[in-house]
């Protein structure tokens, strides 16, 4: 049960997220082992669809990661081809929508920061 609490609890922080908070973050990340902002936002065009001008848009108004999902242009249907543990939870065995999306990413995010290919990355 206090597993289930846990959970709860961390999913509704996420909901709550902003995504212009975030996104710096994965920046410093993958400048710190060698690769660009230019690259992030590749990930993040790839998955969403959004175009740099939207994305921009969704960060000066302080989008929650429910709206910045919620909005995208089209999600990547390759998505669901995206697998593994992130914060040690299988990301294709979220229920939460939003938590998915964002797990998704921090999951490309990782793979970059581990110098992947970015064909692989893209799941092209």
């Amino acid at each position: 049960m206090a597993m289930k609490v846990n959970m709860d609890m961390q999913n509704e922080k996420i909901h709550k997220m902003t995504f212009g908070r975030v996104y710096p973050l994965y920046i410093q990340k993958v400048e710190r082992k060698g690769r660009t902002k230019e690259e992030v936002d590749k990930i993040i065009f790839w998955m969403t669809g959004y175009s740099k001008a939207e994305m921009q848009k969704h960060i000066n108004k302080e989008s929650t990661f429910d709206i910045f999902f919620d909005q995208a242009p089209k999600i990547n249907p390759n998505v669901s081809k995206i697998t593994g543990t992130i914060c040690g939870v299988r990301v294709e065995e979220i229920k939460d929508e939003t938590v998915k999306m964002v797990r998704y990413l921090d999951k490309l995010i990782d793979e970059l920061a581990k110098d992947k290919a970015m064909e692989k990355i893209l799941r092209t």
